[in-house]
């Protein structure tokens, strides 16, 4: 459980530096990064049993 929690943690980090990394406006990358951290947190809940 706890490598799923770092792999999952680590998969978001990458991702978002991915996002900072394309060429696209502020308005776009603030909405991808919003979208990657909300799927990150609810994967994250799932491994700890929430859902």
């Amino acid at each position: 459980m706890l490598v799923s929690v770092l792999v999952t943690f680590l998969v978001v980090i990458l991702v978002l530096y991915l996002i900072n990394m394309l060429p696209l406006d502020g308005r776009a990358k603030q909405i991808a990064r919003l979208v990657v951290i909300i799927i990150g947190i609810v994967s994250l809940l799932k491994f700890l049993t929430v859902f």
